[in-house]
C-alpha cells in the first residue's frame, strides 16, 4: 500500500467514526424525545439530519476518488468498499432517527397515551447492535459481528410484542388509533435501524474475510421451515 492510499484511508476512516457518532447520538435523542415527548428535542435531530447528509456525501466522495487515483486491490479495495457502503447505512439510519423525531413530536399532543415499554427496549437492542458492528468494523472482529447478526431475531420479536400491544390497544379503544399508528411507526423504524446495523456487519465479514454472506440467515430460516407438498400434474384423483 502506498503512503498516499494509506493516509487517505486513515482519513476516510476517521471521518466515518465521527459520522457514527453523530448518528448513534441521533438514535438516542429521537428515543428519548418519543418516550418523553419533547417536541423541541425531536426538532433537534431532525435539524441535525443536513450535516449528517453533507458528511455521508463528503465521504462518498473521498472513497470514489482512492478508487479512481490509487486502484486498490483485493484488502484495500474491500476496505474501501465497505466504507462507502456503512457510510450509506449510517445515513439511512441517521434518517429513520428523523423519522421516530417526527413520530415523538406527533405524540406531544397526546401525553396521556401509554407508549409500550417494549419500544424503549427495543431502542436499547439497536443502538447497542449499532454501536457493536462499528466496533466490530474498527476491531475487524468478525466474531463480533455475527453476534449482531445473530442479535436480530431478537429486535424483530420485540416488534411483533409492541405490534400486538398496540393492536390490542387500539382494538379496545378506537380513540387511540391515531396516536397508536405513531407508536407503530417509530417501532417500525427501529426495527430497520437493527437491519442496518446487519448490513453494516455482514459488510464487514466480507471486508475481513472476502466472504459475502448476505441473505443467508433468510435461506437460513426457509430452510428450518416445513414447507408445503408440492404435486405434480396427475396427482390429484379427479
Amino acid at each position: 500500500m502506498s503512503l498516499h492510499l494509506s493516509q487517505d484511508l486513515n482519513d476516510a476512516h476517521n471521518s466515518l467514526l465521527k459520522l457514527s457518532g453523530s448518528v448513534e447520538e441521533m438514535i438516542g435523542a429521537a428515543v428519548q424525545s418519543l418516550m418523553e415527548r419533547r417536541g423541541a428535542l425531536a426538532a433537534e435531530v431532525i435539524e441535525r439530519d443536513t450535516a449528517i447528509d453533507r458528511s455521508e456525501v463528503r465521504i462518498e466522495d473521498d472513497c470514489l476518488k482512492m478508487l479512481a487515483l490509487h486502484q486498490p486491490v483485493a484488502a484495500d479495495l474491500r476496505r474501501i468498499t465497505t466504507m462507502m457502503k456503512i457510510n450509506n447505512d449510517l445515513e439511512r439510519i441517521a434518517d429513520l432517527a428523523c423519522n421516530i423525531a417526527q413520530r415523538a413530536d406527533s405524540l406531544c399532543s397526546h401525553p396521556e397515551f401509554p407508549i409500550p415499554p417494549g419500544i424503549k427496549q427495543m431502542a436499547l437492542m439497536t443502538t447497542s447492535m449499532v454501536r457493536r458492528s462499528l466496533d466490530a468494523f474498527v476491531q475487524r472482529n468478525t466474531e463480533a459481528a455475527h453476534q449482531v447478526i445473530k442479535e436480530d431475531d431478537l429486535v424483530d420479536a420485540k416488534n411483533v410484542e409492541v405490534i400486538e400491544i398496540l393492536n390490542s390497544l387500539m382494538s379496545r379503544d378506537s380513540t387511540q388509533i391515531g396516536a397508536a399508528m405513531h407508536c407503530f411507526s417509530a417501532s417500525r423504524h427501529l426495527e430497520q435501524i437493527a437491519d442496518h446495523a446487519v448490513s453494516i456487519s455482514e459488510d464487514i465479514i466480507y471486508m475481513v474475510d472476502g466472504v459475502i454472506v448476505r441473505h443467508h440467515q433468510i435461506l437460513e430460516r426457509n430452510q428450518r421451515t416445513p414447507q408445503p407438498p408440492q404435486f405434480k400434474p396427475g396427482d390429484v384423483n379427479r
